[in-house]
C-alpha cells in the first residue's frame, strides 16, 4: 500500500471498525432516496392496456431538436394520444419549459398531439413545468388535479409518481419503454442522482419556480361536451 494511503487507514481496530460503520451508513444514506422512490410507487406502475382510466394525463417534458419534440418526447406523446383514443383519458396536460421565447415544450407537445388527431380543445398547456416537482405541484395547484395518469420513460416514471403523489395527485404511472441504448443509460444514471433532490422537495415541499393564480383550463376541457369522434379528429394521422 503506498505511504500515503497507508495514513488513511485507522491503525486500530476500533478505528478500522467506525470507518466500515461510516462507510456503510454513507450507503445506506445514498441509497435511501431511490428506495423512498421506489416505495412510494410501488403498485402505480401500469401499461396503456390495464391502467385504471382517468380524467387526466400529465405528459412531461423531454426536450425539442429545432422546435420538435425529441424522439423521447414523441414516444410520450404517442403514448399519451394511445391513451386518448381508446378512452383511457378525457384530458391530456403537457407540462414543460417555456422560460424563453424560442424554446417552448409545451406548444411543440400540442401541435404533435393535434397533428395525429387529439382535439386542441382536449390539451391543457402548463408552461412552467420546469421540472417533474413544478409540474405536478402546478397540475395540483394550479390546474385542480388532484388524480391522473402520469406519461414519461420508464426510468422516469417512479420519480414522477413519487412527487406527484407528495403534492397531493393520486396518480398511475405509465412507463414508456426504450431500447437500452445510451441515451437511455444516461436517464437511468442520472435518475440516481435526481433521487436526491426528489427527496428533498418531497420532504421540504417547495413552492415551484412559478406558481402563479389558479386556471381553468382542465376543468373547462372536461366540462366541454363530447363531439362525434370524427369532429373530434379521434382518427389518428400518419
Amino acid at each position: 500500500m503506498p505511504a500515503r494511503l497507508s495514513r488513511l487507514v485507522p491503525r486500530t481496530t476500533r478505528g478500522r471498525r467506525r470507518t466500515v460503520q461510516a462507510v456503510m451508513l454513507g450507503a445506506v444514506l445514498a441509497l435511501a432516496p431511490v428506495t423512498w422512490m421506489h416505495t412510494a410507487a410501488a403498485g402505480k406502475l401500469r401499461t396503456t392496456a390495464d391502467v385504471p382510466a382517468r380524467d387526466v394525463a400529465v405528459v412531461f417534458g423531454a426536450g425539442l431538436w429545432n422546435g420538435r419534440p425529441t424522439p423521447y418526447l414523441a414516444h410520450r406523446l404517442d403514448t399519451a394520444a394511445e391513451l386518448y383514443r381508446s378512452g383511457k383519458v378525457r384530458v391530456l396536460l403537457v407540462t414543460g419549459d417555456n422560460s424563453r421565447t424560442a424554446y417552448d415544450e409545451p406548444s411543440a407537445m400540442r401541435a404533435y398531439l393535434t397533428a395525429r388527431g387529439v382535439p386542441d380543445t382536449r390539451i391543457v398547456s402548463d408552461y412552467a413545468g420546469f421540472d417533474t416537482w413544478d409540474s405536478c405541484v402546478r397540475a395540483r395547484k394550479v390546474f385542480g388535479v388532484d388524480r391522473a395518469v402520469l406519461v414519461t420513460q420508464d426510468f422516469h416514471i417512479k420519480r414522477a409518481v413519487a412527487l406527484c403523489g407528495r403534492a397531493g395527485v393520486d396518480s398511475y404511472g405509465v412507463g414508456v419503454p426504450e431500447p437500452h441504448d445510451r441515451t437511455w443509460y444516461y436517464g437511468t444514471t442520472r435518475e440516481l442522482f435526481a433521487a436526491g433532490k426528489a427527496a428533498l422537495d418531497a420532504g421540504l415541499r417547495p413552492d415551484p419556480r412559478f406558481l402563479g393564480p389558479r386556471e381553468k383550463g382542465v376543468a373547462e376541457a372536461l366540462a366541454s361536451p363530447p363531439r362525434p369522434a370524427a369532429a373530434e379528429g379521434m382518427a389518428p394521422r400518419p
